[in-house]
């Protein structure tokens, strides 16, 4: 009740000290420790903790002390925790690092079978005892058995010790007779014995092979049932890649990247080498068990390198790498059309004057049973060259051989004729050459069936499968047969025959221990594990290679272009695609206003000289001829609309794609000089080779012509001037269009007769003898004009004679009548315009005047006609701006699409539009990216392999 009732005052006093507590809570150790200082002389002089009661002070002793107790329990149980799960883990890691001995309960017998073990040897030791057995008898034999072997070492010894320094030869003969007598009493008996042993063994031989290839044949057929059983299940989703056909993929991204076969390509495949008929493409299709090459009696077949993937797949076919068709080489149609496409791509390859070449053909072969591996056959060594070859066809070949073998991981395989001398062979002195160890190199002896019939010692053979004919070093020797003699064989008539062969041939059968270095499928075995081999060791140094050569173009990269992105050809050709299309789309932003104004600027300058020399010039002069101006507006109408029938909506359209041209261009040129900052200048050339390709490309619609020609025949017969406004444009068109062939006519004029005499005298210019001559021509028509203002436009012949003579008088020399009348053509073309520029001067304010007369009066005829011609340009110009805008622009906008189309299939236009360095290392650069990700998938899948 005590302690109840202290309650209040202690919880009043927490409340007051809240902001002190939780001050001390926030600062550290130091800073609390004398806080605490603190707190206690407070609590001193609070009155609450002065508790004068000593038997409530023992309560709160009490209460502090089971405080303390409570803690402690956590403190330990936890620490007991802990421990425990400690202990149980350390146990654990224990017990997983001892060593896995089930495997000892496959060997030693569970407790029962040990049971009956024991048993069992105690009743054995029981029956023991019970037998007597004679130990002097086996002693006696013992001892005998000993002196015999003791005394037959003794003679080995001694015959060893006298002829140590004798060759190996004469101490098997020493001992020979020896062990011979020991082992059998009579030596016929034992050749016979051996000679019995030798044929039970070729025939265990024979016989386990044709049990290998009887399951191999029942292989086939279940990996075939297999292959279309996965092809089944998989035809909905992409098939994973083989691992040939990634080798195979990875080897032509490298053919493509280094077409020179230059040292970046050290990936492992197997070179096919040898003389010319030697046989060598007979033996790859001995390993493809199909005839897929083209065959000659004699000449040369293989023109180009042939890489050859042979690959397992449910049916024997063949393609190309650049050809979606599968030729069925268990039909012999497909055969022959593919031996035909073979012979028709070597020569396609061929350049002209040359008889090989060194582009790569790619095919797959795919099959049941095929070794999987990578086969280049190369043209063969040629001895010299014969009429129709290129001069220097064999040294083409030499170093097309010598680069291919060049390559420090390429299997070379050999090709030998074996019915031919050893010592006429050209190939193999350039392969001891190449590979001098013999690290890489297989030998394969072909036509070994012929060897045995013509060779006189034919022991040859079986000392080259031995590898002591040849000074060439090699990993394997192999000897095969690859025909029979007819070029029409069978695969399998072939492997038969070879067969046969080898199970009959004494050459063979009296050598043991070679029938693993005979026939074609021995050999396409050691092939195919000696390039796997390669291939495991070499593919991890050249994905290094890689990396090195990517992070050398990276850095270039980054040095030289670093405000780009990475982007190749293709890339940078769909760039300039885009800005080529918004152009297009720029050019319909073009106003109304600016399009017509072009188009009358345009349609003016293109029938301006038409109009003038054509119309208004004639009709002009026939006023002064006729002395009536009904005549002008007479021969304005025939001339005029003889020419909206036949001449001008033809011009207009070709004045309306000209101008449509023109805009295009000057657009595209202010945008890209808006943007030259911003732009790529190296999409200018493409850029422009495309704008001049689609405008030489378009053409205006001809249905427009029909439309066109309609409404401008309209609107030239209307010569009614309505308004004040239209009046003042015709005036004003007519005055300024005077005024320009005034100036031009002056201008001609004076280049006709010289400088004048101001000129003459503050311009220090002189005038030539034709021009002085021209100048006093003019000076006499002047005065003819003057006379007779309205003189027409023709020179009587009278006329012409008198200003002759006249000019003969003054000046002494006589004037052809030709220069007079070419001078007068200027004069009075001068005198014409002056005239017109005179009367539309004064015709300009007098559009009431012609408004009241309803235009009856003829002296308004010229400014009538400027209406008309300024109506239908504008007409015209309106009409060209709505087909331009609604149709040709659409239009032209398709055709920039197909030229892009175009120039995208097409590698050469790109290469030529699209060139430096920067498109060059990009290139480069993600040929090296594509061939290092497929050399790292397919070591991915080599090691899942393993």
């Amino acid at each position: 009740m005590e302690i109840l009732a202290c309650r209040r005052p202690v919880l009043v006093s927490i409340l007051k000290n809240r902001k002190l507590i939780k001050r001390c809570n926030t600062y550290s150790h130091t800073q609390q420790r004398s806080i605490s200082n603190i707190m206690l002389r407070r609590m001193d002089r609070n009155p609450i903790f002065k508790i004068n009661n000593p038997q409530l002070s023992r309560h709160f002793a009490m209460m502090r002390v089971l405080s303390s107790v409570l803690k402690l329990r956590y403190l330990v149980i936890g620490s007991a925790v802990g421990g425990g799960v400690s202990v149980s883990k350390k146990y654990q890691e224990w017990k997983d690092s001892l060593p896995d001995l089930s495997w000892l309960d496959d060997i030693f017998p569970n407790n029962n079978v040990a049971n009956t073990i024991q048993t069992s040897l105690k009743s054995i030791m029981d029956t023991m005892q019970d037998i007597d057995f004679d130990s002097s008898k086996s002693n006696e034999k013992l001892g005998k058995l000993k002196v015999w072997l003791d005394s037959h070492i003794d003679q080995a010894f001694k015959a060893a010790e006298i002829t140590e320094s004798d060759d190996q030869s004469k101490i098997v003969e020493d001992i020979s007779p020896i062990v011979t007598k020991a082992a059998t009493p009579d030596s016929k008996d034992y050749k016979q014995k051996l000679e019995m042993s030798q044929q039970e063994l070729i025939e265990i031989q024979l016989k386990y092979q044709k049990e290998l290839e009887k399951l191999e044949k029942e292989n086939k057929e279940l990996r075939k049932i297999l292959l279309l059983a996965k092809n089944h299940k998989m035809n909905m989703r992409k098939v994973k890649k083989s691992l040939i056909d990634m080798y195979s993929e990875l080897l032509d991204e490298l053919n493509d990247y280094d077409s020179n076969y230059q040292t970046q390509d050290h990936l492992p495949r197997v070179i096919v080498i040898g003389d010319q008929s030697s046989g060598k493409t007979s033996v790859l299709e001995m390993i493809a068990q199909a005839r897929i090459f083209p065959r000659g009696a004699g000449e040369m077949m293989t023109r180009a390198p042939v890489k050859v993937t042979l690959s397992e797949g449910p049916y024997h076919v063949a393609q190309f790498k650049d050809s979606a068709r599968e030729f069925d080489l268990t039909k012999e149609s497909e055969l022959a059309e593919l031996r035909k496409e073979v012979e028709v791509r070597m020569k396609n390859t061929v350049s002209r004057g040359n008889s090989v070449s060194n582009e790569v053909i790619s095919m797959t072969v795919r099959g049941p049973g095929l070794q999987r591996m990578v086969l280049v056959d190369l043209p063969g060594i040629i001895s010299s060259v014969t009429q129709g070859m290129a001069p220097d066809t064999r040294e083409c070949i030499r170093q097309m051989t010598t680069a291919h073998m060049s390559n420090p991981n390429a299997i070379i395989l050999c090709v030998q004729d074996g019915s031919v001398d050893a010592e006429r062979s050209n190939v193999t002195d350039l392969v001891s050459q190449i590979d001098p160890q013999g690290r890489r190199t297989i030998l394969v002896l072909t036509k070994v069936d012929l060897a045995e019939k013509n060779m006189a010692n034919a022991d040859r053979v079986n000392k080259i499968l031995s590898g002591s004919l040849f000074p060439m070093k090699a990993l394997g020797y192999f000897a095969v047969i690859t025909g029979k003699g007819s070029q029409n064989d069978s695969i399998d008539s072939i492997k038969e025959y070879e067969e046969k062969f080898f199970r009959n041939s004494k050459l063979f059968r009296d050598s043991i221990g070679i029938s693993s270095q005979l026939t074609t499928r021995n050999l396409s075995m050691a092939v195919s594990d000696c390039f796997w081999k390669m291939v495991r060791e070499t593919v991890e140094q050249q994905a290094d290679s890689f990396k090195a050569t990517r992070y050398n173009l990276e850095t270039e990269w980054k040095n030289n272009f670093p405000r780009y992105l990475e982007l190749d050809r293709d890339e940078l050709f769909e760039k300039a695609r885009g800005e080529v299309l918004n152009e297009v789309v720029n050019l319909s932003l073009v106003s109304v206003k600016d399009w017509e104004e072009k188009l009358n600027a345009e349609l003016w300058n293109g029938i301006s000289h038409y109009i003038i020399e054509n119309v208004y010039l004639p009709a002009g002069y026939s006023v002064n001829q006729t002395n009536s101006t009904a005549s002008f507006n007479t021969m304005v109408d025939i001339k005029l609309k003889q020419w909206a029938e036949e001449q001008l909506p033809r011009k207009s359209i070709n004045i309306g794609w000209v101008v449509l041209k023109d805009m295009f261009k000057t657009m595209f040129e202010e945008n890209q000089n808006q943007k030259l900052q911003a732009s790529d200048e190296i999409l200018e050339t493409l850029k422009t080779a495309v704008i001049d390709e689609a405008l030489t490309r378009h053409s205006w619609e001809d249905k427009a012509l029909e439309m066109l020609r309609v409404i401008q025949l309209n609107t030239l017969e209307d010569r009614c001037i309505k308004d004040k406004h239209n009046w003042d444009q015709a005036a004003q068109f007519l005055t300024s269009t005077l005024e320009h062939n005034l100036k031009v006519t002056d201008d001609l004029l004076k280049e006709m007769a010289g400088p004048s005499n101001y000129e003459k005298w503050f311009y220090w210019q002189s005038s030539t003898a034709e021009q002085t001559k021209r100048n006093n021509i003019k000076y006499e028509l002047e005065n003819l004009l003057r006379s007779n203002p309205n003189h027409s436009n023709l020179l009587s012949k009278d006329e012409q004679i008198t200003i002759s003579n006249n000019l003969k008088q003054k000046n002494g020399t006589p004037y052809e009548l030709d220069d007079i009348w070419q001078t007068w053509y200027l004069v009075y073309r001068r005198h014409y315009f002056k005239t017109a520029l005179e009367n539309a001067q004064n015709i300009k304010k007098q559009f009431y005047h012609y408004q009241e007369t309803n235009g009856v009066q003829n002296e308004y005829y010229d400014i009538e006609m400027f209406w008309r011609i300024t109506r239908m340009i504008k007409v015209t110009a309106n009409v060209l701006r709505q087909q331009i805008t609604n149709r040709e622009l659409r239009r032209l906008h398709k055709e920039l699409k197909e030229v892009l189309d175009e120039y995208s299939q097409n590698n050469e236009i790109k290469c030529k539009l699209l060139t430096g360095r920067r498109v060059t290392l990009v290139e480069e650069l993600n040929k090296v990216k594509q061939i290092q990700e497929k050399l790292e998938d397919f070591i991915q899948a080599l090691n899942k392999e393993k």
